[in-house]
């Protein structure tokens, strides 16, 4: 009896290509080329499963050309790559990886946050160019995280996470904005008070995002919310690239609307807007706060355990869209 096929979208660990290889038969991409649109389409073509990662993009267009097709399950914990009502319609379960990476993407959202504060970035550049011939009181005095006031726009669980560093690290005082308020005791356990967005625009020294992408929150921070922000406060993004209007932020740097930015994540990623780079008050990483060996192996595993529940009859962990598996 022949094995399903499935499709490796990305490089992976090799023992969970390994694990996979067990299940079925597998076109692995372990040289890790990034494949258009079209190029993803016509390999997904006949395989019944894929393996993929944020930038794979699966909408009506490639499940009409690809009629096998039963699940894709995302080594990531957002998912905006994926077309969930075109997938339900077309029956393909979709599944993400929550959870695995939840404290260590909010070490590095405290750590972007600390870099973009105390302007380290900045200040290794100028060391590394040669520019530091004396010290001087002010040189690259930027502002403090203790006792300062930390916003969270977004209160899930990396939310809560930077809540708690820095609550109970950093002695911050933390409001928060969400579609939901919390629960008492979450929100006594992460040191939190609820506020308006406005009021956590106005109010928060350090602001970080921490919300899902969607239609919803595209440019959920464009150039009338940051001129709300504080001249001196600083904007942290490590949710998605499009919540932010990239060009915007980079014309309130240049003019100091705000002090400064760390940006994890860009809109149009791996591209990144011009202006970002102009400016020497924004730190800028490539997409890695989740990027430690134990989470990103725990992300692949989890992917691998949902792909492997559903080719064996049973429930994945995280599925997205669980009525498609009523109607197995």
């Amino acid at each position: 009896m022949s094995l399903p096929k499935l499709l490796m979208a990305r490089a992976v660990f090799p023992e969970v290509l390994e694990r996979l290889s067990a299940h079925f038969e597998v076109q692995a991409n372990q040289a890790d080329t990034v494949w258009s649109k079209a190029e993803l389409t016509e390999r997904l073509k006949g395989k019944q499963a894929a393996f993929t990662t944020g930038g794979d993009r699966i909408d009506a267009e490639v499940l009409a050309a690809c009629p096998d097709l039963k699940i894709c399950a995302n080594m990531a914990v957002g998912y905006n790559n994926f077309d969930i009502d075109a997938m339900t319609a077309a029956g393909v379960l979709a599944t993400n990886a929550p959870d695995v990476l939840t404290e260590t993407t909010a070490d590095f959202g405290f750590a972007l946050l600390m870099a973009t504060a105390r302007r380290i970035a900045e200040s290794e550049h100028f060391l590394r160019a040669g520019q530091w011939t004396k010290w001087s009181f002010d040189m690259f005095a930027g502002s403090d995280i203790h006792g300062a006031t930390l916003g969270i726009l977004g209160m899930g669980r990396i939310g809560q996470g930077i809540a708690r560093r820095g609550a109970h690290g950093f002695g911050m005082n933390v409001i928060y904005h969400n579609r939901s308020r919390l629960e008492a005791g979450l929100e006594a356990e992460c040191k939190a008070r609820y506020v308006s967005k406005e009021e956590l625009l106005k109010t928060a020294d350090h602001l970080v995002l921490v919300l899902p992408y969607s239609a919803a929150s595209h440019h959920a921070m464009g150039a009338a919310e940051l001129a709300l922000m504080k001249p001196t406060a600083t904007l942290v993004n490590i949710a998605r690239g499009g919540i932010v209007d990239d060009a915007a932020l980079a014309l309130a740097l240049k003019n100091k609307t705000i002090a400064a930015a760390g940006l994890d994540v860009f809109e149009g990623e791996p591209l990144v807007h011009p202006g970002l780079l102009d400016v020497p008050n924004v730190v800028l990483t490539p997409h890695i706060a989740s990027a430690s060996i134990p989470t990103r192996l725990a992300m692949a595993n989890l992917a691998a355990d949902n792909l492997i529940a559903f080719i064996g009859g049973k429930a994945p962990l995280t599925p997205l869209n669980p009525a498609v598996l009523e109607r197995r």
